[in-house]
C-alpha cells in the first residue's frame, strides 16, 4: 500500500534502509521531519515530506562523513549540515541516512571493502556501478525516490545505468559552491538517482535558476569507439532504443564529434584530471584499500596540465559540434562486471574500472552534463553541453515517455502531489 503521509513514507524507507547500502541511518532525524511535515499547514514545496537519502560525501549533523574509507569512519560528527542538504530540508523533504560509495569516491565499480558493496538487485552477482553505489541501490530497492549524489567521471550515471535507475549529472556550480568532500573540485557534479526523469526535473526547478527547458528534438550519436567498442548486447539494446526513437519522429544523426574524438586522446596520452588530483588529495594515505592504492600509484606522476589547458577550447568546440542537438550514446560499453571474477584478478579488477568509465570520463572533461535512462541490461547516454541541463532534462524526459510510454514507476512518497517523484 502507498504511504499516504509523510510519517507512514519515513517508515518505510527507514525499514528498508540497511548496511551494506546505507552506511549510516538517521532515524531520529527522519521521524522528527516527517512529523513536521505532517503537522504543517501549508506544504514548503512539492517535495514536502519525501524521503531522501545522501552520498556519504555530504556532512550531515551529527553523523560522521567517512567518503566510504576505513580510514574515517571514527571521524568526528558533522557539526553542521552541508549546504545542498539545508536546501533540501528547507524544502520539507526528509533525511533518511547516508549511502555506501566506492573508497574516496574514486571507482566506477561500487565495490567496498570496509563497509562492504551494495547489492545490485538486478544481480546481486554483478557490481552496482560506482562510486555513487549505494545512492542508485537505495532507489532501485524502494528506500528512498530520490538520492544526491556526486558525479566526477560517471560516478552517478554508471550506477543508474548498472541498476535500471534514472541518474543525472549536473553542471559544475549548478547548485551553487561544492561543499561535499572532494575527489577532484575540478570535475566533481552534484547529481540525483531517480526512478524517472520527472522526480529530477521537479527537484531540478525548485533549486536552480530558471532557465529554457525545450527538449531537443535531434540527436547525434558520435562515430568511433563511443558504439564500436560496445559488446553486442550493449549495442543491441542501444540501436533498439535509437530506433523507437526515430519512429516517434526524434531525428538522429551518426556522425564525428571532434571535441570528444580530441578529449580522449588528450586523456589518453596526458593522464586525467581526476587522477592527478585524486592523488594530490588521499596518495600520501596508508592504510586504504588495495584497489584504491593501486589507482592511486598510477597516478603518482600524472599532472595533466597539458589536458587542464586545453578544457576550455575543448568545450567550446564541443558545443558547437553538437549545434543544438544532444549527444546519444550508451551510458557504458559493458554490462556490470560479476564481481567474484574482479576479487579474482587485480588486472581485471583495474582494466574493469577503466573500461566502465571510459565514456563517462571523456565527458565529464568536455563538462557535459547528462542523463542516463535505463534499457534492458543497459543504460542510454542523453547528454548536452554544460550549462544546457534544462535541455538535457526535458530532452531525457522526452526520450523516457518515447521508449517507456505504458510503464508505470513504483513510488514510495507520501502524498498524491508527490507522484511527481514516480
Amino acid at each position: 500500500m502507498r504511504p499516504n503521509s509523510a510519517q507512514q513514507a519515513a517508515e518505510l524507507a527507514l525499514s528498508r534502509a540497511h548496511r551494506p547500502t546505507m552506511v549510516a541511518v538517521t532515524t531520529e532525524r527522519a521521524r522528527r521531519e516527517a512529523r513536521a511535515s505532517d503537522r504543517r499547514p501549508r506544504r514548503l514545496s512539492p517535495l514536502d515530506g519525501t524521503p531522501v537519502v545522501w552520498k556519504d560525501l555530504f556532512d550531515i549533523a551529527g553523523v560522521p562523513t567517512t567518503a566510504g574509507s576505513a580510514l574515517l569512519a571514527g571521524a568526528p560528527p558533522a557539526a553542521r549540515d552541508a549546504a545542498l542538504v539545508r536546501r533540501l530540508r528547507d524544502l520539507g523533504m526528509v533525511t533518511i541516512g547516508k549511502t555506501n560509495l566506492s573508497e574516496f569516491a574514486f571507482s566506477g565499480l561500487g565495490i567496498n571493502g570496509h563497509f562492504g558493496t551494495p547489492v545490485n538487485p538486478l544481480d546481486p552477482a554483478r557490481v552496482p556501478g560506482g562510486s555513487s553505489s549505494g545512492a542508485a541501490v537505495a532507489v532501485a530497492t524502494g528506500i528512498a525516490p530520490l538520492a544526491v549524489g556526486t558525479d566526477t567521471s560517471g560516478s552517478i550515471r554508471v550506477p543508474a545505468a548498472f541498476t535500471g535507475t534514472v541518474g543525472y549529472r549536473a553542471s559544475h556550480g549548478r547548485y551553487g559552491r561544492n561543499d561535499f568532500r572532494a575527489l577532484s573540485p575540478t570535475l566533481d557534479c552534484i547529481g540525483f538517482v531517480a526512478r524517472s526523469v520527472r522526480g529530477i526535473r521537479l527537484l531540478d526547478h525548485l533549486l536552480a535558476p530558471p532557465s529554457d527547458g525545450a527538449p531537443a528534438h535531434r540527436a547525434v550519436i558520435p562515430t568511433g569507439e563511443w558504439l564500436d567498442d560496445c559488446t553486442p548486447d550493449i549495442r543491441s539494446a542501444f540501436e533498439d532504443a535509437v530506433h523507437r526513437l526515430q519512429r516517434t519522429g526524434i531525428t538522429v544523426t551518426t556522425r564525428g564529434v571532434p571535441a570528444l574524438d580530441q578529449a580522449q586522446r588528450l586523456l589518453d596520452e596526458h593522464g586525467t584530471i581526476v587522477g592527478a588530483e585524486a592523488y594530490a588529495t588521499y596518495g600520501g594515505l596508508t592504510g586504504v584499500e588495495p584497489a584504491t592504492a593501486r589507482r592511486l600509484r598510477h597516478n603518482a606522476n600524472v599532472t595533466a596540465e597539458l589536458v587542464q589547458r586545453a578544457m576550455p577550447q575543448l568545450r567550446s568546440s564541443f558545443r558547437t559540434d553538437l549545434a543544438g542537438a544532444v549527444l546519444l550514446c550508451p551510458t557504458v560499453r559493458h554490462g556490470a562486471p560479476r564481481i567474484a571474477e574482479l576479487l579474482a584478478s587485480n588486472t581485471a579488477y583495474d582494466a574493469a574500472n577503466a573500461s566502465t568509465l571510459r565514456t563517462t570520463m571523456a565527458l565529464s572533461y568536455l563538462g557535459a552534463c547528462g542523463v542516463s535512462l535505463p534499457v534492458p541490461g543497459a543504460g542510454i547516454l542523453v547528454s548536452a553541453p554544460e550549462g544546457k541541463d534544462a535541455t538535457a532534462l526535458a530532452t531525457a524526459q522526452l526520450f523516457e515517455r518515447e521508449l517507456f510510454p505504458h510503464e508505470g514507476v513504483h513510488r514510495v512518497t507520501p502524498r498524491s502531489a508527490r507522484a511527481e517523484l514516480k
